[in-house]
């Protein structure tokens, strides 16, 4: 890959939910934004499904994922690196 393409692609941490399946992780991305109405803090969480071709990654691990092309129907991001091992 070139580092120019690398720097383009998007990268997120998230918290892995599942690893039921093969070569493949869901993780969940967690983000605070503000209610519109009562100007409190909600958590929102969007879950992706990652390609884990060793299958390394646990429940609770957080992970580093970055896009990549669609590798099935669901599947368009992978894993990079394990920031966290789950305790």
């Amino acid at each position: 890959m070139a580092s120019e393409e690398q720097g383009r692609r998007k990268t997120r941490v998230g918290r892995v939910v599942s690893d039921k399946m093969d070569k493949t992780v869901v993780v969940a991305i967690e983000k605070k934004v503000m209610h519109p109405v009562y100007k409190k803090f909600v958590r929102r969480r969007k879950k992706y499904k990652a390609h884990d071709e060793q299958n390394t990654c646990r429940i609770g691990d957080e992970v580093l994922i970055s896009e990549t092309r669609p590798l099935s129907k669901d599947k368009r991001w992978r894993v990079e690196k394990v920031l966290r091992r789950a305790v």
